[in-house]
């Protein structure tokens, strides 16, 4: 069983608090009718994600033996048969789909999980190899987080907040890219071949620094989906601080994993502790 709980890959779940982010941003994080809602969404889109890591790994698992850590995931080792997480995976969707259709999910909810799965189908299937599309795959992924919490919480989000993600999703993306490159061979991940580290250092500096701006002028815009506060404003230095922290990091010898990056650094945690301290106060005074 173990195995079939690492092939689901639980760690990575941490990608989809993105979906609170319209709730929590509204001010209504603590309105008792939206947390049965979002708690449902958060679970059903996590055991999506989970389906995507098992096509992944079926389809990545020739490359993944040659790589110094993907060779222990359990199909690349064979601990977990290709058939048993065809079937694995089978079960999960159907469990999404009955419990979807039981909860009885908005129908842009439901395009937001399609267009999730349909876009990491066709990155297993080949636009993982087509440089750019690549990464823009990956940014869309974090993209459908957010639009899908608005979804299913019916709270609208604001222009500004939908380019932060976008420019924050494509500076992590990015980074994984470069560090990819400097610390993996391009046999196990063809696309490395068609980007230099020269681009993929300045793309990832200029999607950070917009990240910043775009955050800045979100804070002070009085967008519909941010409580009315001039006080966000003065957590623009903490996340200057969080993206130059987190380009420090990845110089090292990691291959720049947004999450594997975040829980092998312990500075970091404390950092984005403080930031989630900060916010959590001055929306709503409870810290």
């Amino acid at each position: 069983m173990k195995y079939y709980i690492k092939l689901m890959r639980p760690k990575h779940y941490v990608k989809n608090v993105l979906i609170l982010l319209p709730l929590v941003f509204s001010g209504n994080l603590f309105e008792t009718r939206y947390i049965p809602r979002v708690a449902l969404g958060f679970v059903l889109f996590s055991l999506l994600c989970s389906t995507i890591y098992i096509i992944n790994d079926i389809c990545d698992r020739e490359k993944d033996r040659l790589h110094p850590e993907k060779k222990r995931r359990p199909i690349a080792s064979g601990k977990v048969s290709v058939r048993n997480a065809v079937i694995f995976c089978v079960f999960i969707y159907a469990v999404i789909i009955g419990v979807g259709i039981f909860a009885k999910l908005p129908t842009a909810s439901w395009i937001f999980l399609l267009l999730y799965l349909v876009l990491n189908i066709g990155y297993n299937m080949g636009l993982k190899n087509v440089p750019i599309a690549d990464v823009t795959i990956l940014v869309s992924g974090f993209l459908l987080r957010l639009l899908f919490g608005s979804a299913i919480t019916g709270i609208s989000i604001s222009s500004w907040l939908y380019l932060t993600v976008i420019t924050v999703s494509f500076y992590m993306g990015l980074g994984k890219r470069r560090n990819e490159l400097k610390t993996t061979a391009e046999t196990t991940r063809s696309v490395l071949r068609y980007y230099p580290y020269e681009f993929l250092d300045k793309a990832m500096n200029m999607t950070m620094t917009l990240a910043i701006v775009f955050y800045a002028l979100w804070t002070v815009s009085g967008s519909s989906d941010l409580v009315p506060t001039s006080e966000l404003v003065w957590t623009v230095p903490m996340v200057i601080i969080l993206c130059l922290k987190y380009s420090l990091t990845i110089e090292g010898a990691s291959d720049g994993d947004p999450v594997e990056v975040l829980f092998h650094d312990k500075v970091l945690i404390v950092l984005v502790g403080i930031f989630i301290a900060l916010i959590m106060s001055m929306l709503y005074g409870v810290i």
